[in-house]
């Protein structure tokens, strides 16, 4: 498991923070038919960060490490099964029915799939009154002001208010989705997968409509998503996640320019450049994703790291500072540069 309360080299203890997440776990017992026993899921394994006022912090990893189980527990779709988590000096992870209200007002989510997570039979100026309705005592004039308030700062115009979802393109629905969740006006907005059901040309819309209104409303971000190339755009830390567990943790420039665990690097082998000039080696890793169900002893990588020595194949590696990042690897050097892709048996 990771180490509790760990922090980043560069990180004040003191530091503020808006969300602060303690060894978050969550587990799920799975059938696997009737003449098999009940199997353990662990989708996450000890996750620990300090979320910054103003900030964005992105969690990236393939399909299967657990960004999207990270994301429900911090929104409190679904408790976690055990660590602490922190918003205002309350922990929430065990608060009353009542504390979990103020709570879900203040940290709102936007999903993958904007349709999906709009009523087809409500118009988009009831959808984004909705959270008012339910959270706030506000008249019905007062909601429908903040509403049209909202909807023209994600660049809506007041005539959408009485249309349906069906009505507008898939850029225009994550702008009333997005408008739907900060309506509240919470501190923390968790995106999850936020612009990869959009086409291509629409995405650096919205991206940038994401950058100018944590601008105008010093709101947080937690940006879960796949794609490097958005989360260079749009981070200021990042996570990476791998089988439930963070691998490696810090500042984007780091992370970006000197990785140091090799899955890391891996994942940023993989993402196209824009210059066609610039040279690129592409790192392949072997074999798939482990099973879940029978996740590797030692640490989860060591099957299809090319690091890997004895040790990894035993030993699960903590997530301890190497240079400016938190990195979970008995192979990373504690130097400002990154680790070199070879084998340590080769060392």
């Amino acid at each position: 498991m990771n180490q509790p309360h760990e922090h980043l080299p560069h990180e004040s203890a003191a530091a503020q923070a808006v969300m602060e997440a303690v060894d978050l776990a969550q587990s799920y017992e799975v059938s696997r038919g009737l003449m098999a026993k009940s199997a353990t899921v662990k989708a996450v394994a000890g996750i620990s960060f300090r979320l910054a006022p103003r900030s964005t912090l992105a969690i990236v990893g393939e399909s299967g490490s657990g960004k999207s189980t990270l994301a429900r527990m911090l929104t409190m779709i679904e408790r976690p099964g055990s660590g602490s988590l922190r918003l205002d000096d309350v922990d929430v992870a065990e608060a009353d029915a009542r504390t979990l209200r103020r709570y879900r007002g203040e940290v709102q989510m936007v999903f993958q799939n904007p349709y999906g997570s709009l009523n087809p039979r409500q118009t988009v100026g009831k959808a984004i009154e909705e959270p008012l309705l339910v959270n706030t005592t506000l008249s019905a004039t007062e909601r429908r002001e903040r509403a049209l308030d909202m909807m023209k700062r994600v660049g809506l115009r007041p005539e959408h208010h009485g249309r349906y979802p069906h009505m507008f393109s898939g850029g225009q629905r994550q702008r009333i989705a997005i408008a739907r969740a900060l309506v509240l006006r919470p501190k923390i907005l968790v995106l999850d997968e936020p612009v990869s059901a959009l086409d291509v040309s629409v995405r650096a819309q919205v991206l940038n409509l994401l950058v100018e209104l944590q601008e105008s409303l010093g709101v947080a971000y937690v940006f879960v998503s796949h794609d490097l190339g958005v989360v260079r755009h749009m981070a200021d830390e990042v996570l990476v996640m791998y089988l439930g567990r963070a691998v490696e943790h810090g500042p984007r420039e780091a992370i970006f320019e000197a990785p140091k665990h090799p899955y890391t690097r891996a994942l940023l082998s993989a993402t196209p450049v824009a210059d066609p000039e610039a040279k690129k080696d592409r790192i392949v890793l072997e074999g798939e994703l482990p099973s879940p169900f029978n996740p590797p002893k030692g640490c989860p990588f060591n099957p299809r790291c090319p690091l890997v020595m004895d040790r990894c194949r035993v030993e699960m590696p903590p997530l301890e500072p190497k240079g400016s990042q938190l990195v979970a690897c008995w192979a990373a050097q504690d130097t400002p540069g990154p680790t070199p892709m070879r084998r340590a048996a080769d060392a």
